[in-house]
């Protein structure tokens, strides 16, 4: 701990937090989750189990006059066997809003994914550390500290040199949105430039991000959290994930759709609810999963397996999820008169792929976020988007 100031701790609870679904004390604080217990209690592997406690979109959120903050942590890193460490997670401190300073923790528990396939895994525990934000501006201001996306992150202490008080309601609306691991925010450089982040920030929104790494799969514990999480606006991006893990056929994938949708609809009946397509992804437009991971010139690549022919027995595509989704809103609709459809080619598509290849042949780089997120903010919030402002 830097001993250079007059700290004052404040405990770290659900007061100072956004964008979790769950809190869970741990041996050295708190865990925040982004599924409720009794859906964790259902998930079914471990992919899951991992992806909903890496707190993409979490953050702490506070008013105070501090120029130095420090927050104890205890992480979780995953890394791959055989393939070098990522880089430690990044936090991300906002003044007001705008991105004004970044830190890491070193150490923490380190999981080492043993098998691709099966996401085997081993754990190794690791120490806390302290991310720490110093020479910040004097003055009042709103804080938000926005937690590592690719790490589990158990908060342990919030440390400051001046009291920390409640930021008073901004009365924003509240964004919730599922989707795959472009939504978790693979391959964005840092926490707050998710593509979703950086959408809900151009749309003045508050984000709650239930976007799991390899997971969007119309389970029905996803759907039911929905329902039962407060919110103003909800967006749900299908299909990525049905394809390339093979989960499903088209027979089973149209009434598991309709019934994610029922689902939602119980709780939130009249809500602007927004479904989005896949964006472009060449490798899956025409051929069915499972994808594999190709490692031909040593770097990570994912191509996929399946037989195009299959498809005339229900095989799953890109393009036949968009289809089949479109029609879906479009029967709905004639009754839901706040359920929208958008094609996700409109936030990435042949111009944006050719911009900015997809460096593994399915996630974003930062660069893309940016455009998907761009596009995401014109088309939903913007002045005819399903998510515009009310007036008047």
């Amino acid at each position: 701990m830097n001993t250079e100031h007059h700290w004052i701790t404040t405990p770290v609870t659900a007061d100072v937090l956004r964008g979790f679904l769950d809190l869970e004390a741990t041996a050295h604080g708190l865990l925040p989750h982004r599924l409720p217990a009794r859906a964790r209690r259902q998930i079914p592997d471990d992919q899951l189990a991992v992806a909903e406690a890496q707190p993409s979109g979490v953050r702490l959120a506070f008013r105070t006059r501090a120029t130095a903050i420090e927050l104890d942590t205890l992480p979780t890193k995953r890394v791959y066997q055989g393939f070098p460490a990522p880089a430690d997670g990044v936090y991300d401190l906002l003044i007001d809003g705008a991105l004004a300073a970044q830190a890491t923790v070193a150490g923490g528990n380190v999981r080492t994914i043993t098998d691709m396939f099966t996401q085997s895994a081993e754990l190794s525990e690791g120490p806390p550390g302290t991310a720490r934000f110093d020479g910040l501006p004097a003055g009042d201001k709103n804080i938000e500290i926005w937690l590592p996306h690719t790490e589990i992150t158990e908060l342990i202490a919030l440390r400051t040199n001046a009291p920390v008080e409640q930021v008073p309601d901004s009365g924003r609306r509240v964004w919730l949105h599922h989707g795959s691991s472009i939504s978790h925010g693979s391959n964005a450089a840092h926490p707050s430039a998710t593509w979703p982040a950086l959408a809900a920030a151009a749309g003045g929104v508050e984000l709650v991000n239930m976007g799991f790494g390899g997971s969007a799969l119309l389970d029905a514990f996803t759907a039911r959290a929905m329902r039962d999480t407060p919110a103003d606006l909800i967006s749900l991006k299908i299909g990525i994930n049905i394809v390339n893990s093979d989960v499903m056929r088209l027979r089973a994938f149209t009434p598991a759709v309709h019934g994610f949708l029922d689902t939602i609809r119980e709780g939130h009946p009249a809500t602007p609810l927004l479904v989005v397509s896949p964006i472009l992804c060449p490798v899956q437009e025409d051929t069915p999963g499972p994808l594999a991971p190709d490692f031909d010139g040593g770097t990570l690549r994912f191509k996929a397996t399946g037989d195009p022919a299959e498809r005339a027995a229900g095989r799953l595509t890109l393009h036949v999820i968009r289809d089949e989704l479109a029609g879906i809103v479009d029967q709905r609709a004639a009754d839901d008169p706040n359920l929208h459809y958008m094609d996700g080619r409109d936030l990435y598509g042949e111009t944006d792929y050719a911009e900015f290849p997809l460096p593994d042949e399915v996630h974003p780089d930062p660069a893309a976020h940016r455009r998907i997120g761009a596009n995401f903010a014109r088309l939903a919030f913007g002045d005819r988007g399903p998510f515009a402002a009310e007036t008047g």
